[in-house]
């Protein structure tokens, strides 16, 4: 049963990566005011949501699975206070930081209705600090740190969130263009009925 679980820990814990990844990248294509990876943006921001809400069902799995595989003798306390851990206890830190990050994240988001949109999206903003601490954790902890397909699969993901990063705050991004045409609509009507006259 160890053995199940040492395994199950490691994959989702890859599996993980992958789709906080996919969440990133999905995230910035959101934003962008035109369709982006071929999608419309609704379909964009529902990819999104559903990426995240999967990236937390196998983020729990992996730390649920680890909690229990007595080769890691976690804590409950080293899930929840980074860098308190016996084991590689920087990288098994990040690890958790990163666990802290995705928390505050889900957290926030469900009380998005009582934070307020300029609120949540501070905090929101943590997934670019969420990423590269889980990628972090990833490749200096376990026992697949000096495997290549790990590698493959981390390389992967930074070339497909720096794609992201880099289309983001290049002058082709465009942000909400509709939305910015609404907000000057009604305090330019008045001038238009003006002239409409």
């Amino acid at each position: 049963m160890s053995d199940a679980l040492w395994y199950f820990a490691r994959g989702s814990g890859v599996v993980s990566l992958v789709l906080l990844t996919v969440v990133v990248a999905l995230g910035i294509g959101a934003r962008s005011g035109r369709p982006a990876f071929g999608l419309p943006r609704f379909a964009v921001s529902l990819l999104h949501r559903n990426a995240a809400l999967l990236a937390v069902v196998f983020l729990a799995g992996h730390v649920i699975s680890l909690l229990f595989d007595p080769y890691a003798q976690l804590r409950v306390l080293d899930l929840v206070l980074p860098f308190a851990g016996s084991y590689r206890p920087l990288w098994q830190g990040l690890g958790t930081l990163a666990l802290d990050l995705v928390l505050a994240l889900v957290v926030t988001s469900l009380l998005r209705h009582r934070l307020g949109a300029r609120t949540w999206r501070i905090v929101h903003w943590l997934a670019y600090l969420c990423w590269p601490v889980a990628l972090a954790h990833g490749l200096g902890t376990g026992t697949d740190r000096a495997v290549w397909w790990l590698w493959t699969i981390a390389l992967t993901c930074a070339a497909v969130v720096a794609a992201a990063v880099i289309w983001r705050i290049s002058p082709s991004f465009a942000r909400f263009p509709a939305r910015a045409e609404r907000r000057i609509a009604p305090r330019l009507r008045p001038h238009l009925e003006e002239v409409s006259r």
